[in-house]
């Protein structure tokens, strides 16, 4: 398995998610809306920050593969791994109450492209937490 360690720029820092390094691997609701390789929107969420962790933390365990990690007041983080070779992808989510937002980021850990995984992961998890 490819696990690796932990990235050690996870979490929020002054309200914010570790930005996305250049590579295509990754996405985050907090990156420039013009950078459209690692864009993508925040998910709208009515409620409090308990409520919103606990929409993301369902939205992660009903899916493959994925094991939450950690858990703090308005905030959550995860792992994926895929399913052939093990590969880890950091999954965060940060609540924004005064914008009514979950700010996500979903990055790979090892190489440069995803092929779309992470977006793909992070638009499955907008559906589910939408949802209820």
């Amino acid at each position: 398995m490819f696990s690796w360690k932990r990235p050690g720029n996870l979490g929020v820092t002054a309200g914010r998610l570790a930005p996305c390094r250049r590579t295509p691997n990754c996405v985050s609701s907090q990156a420039d809306p013009a950078d459209s390789v690692h864009y993508v929107a925040p998910i709208p969420f009515r409620g409090d920050a308990a409520a919103a962790i606990a929409a993301a933390r369902r939205a992660v365990q009903g899916m493959r593969r994925a094991m939450v990690v950690g858990e703090a007041p308005g905030y959550l983080y995860a792992e994926f791994r895929s399913q052939l070779l093990g590969f880890v992808d950091d999954v965060e989510f940060a609540f924004d109450g005064q914008a009514g937002v979950l700010h996500v980021r979903s990055s790979s850990r090892l190489g440069r492209r995803d092929f779309g995984v992470n977006r793909a992961r992070v638009e499955s998890l907008r559906r589910r937490i939408a949802g209820g």
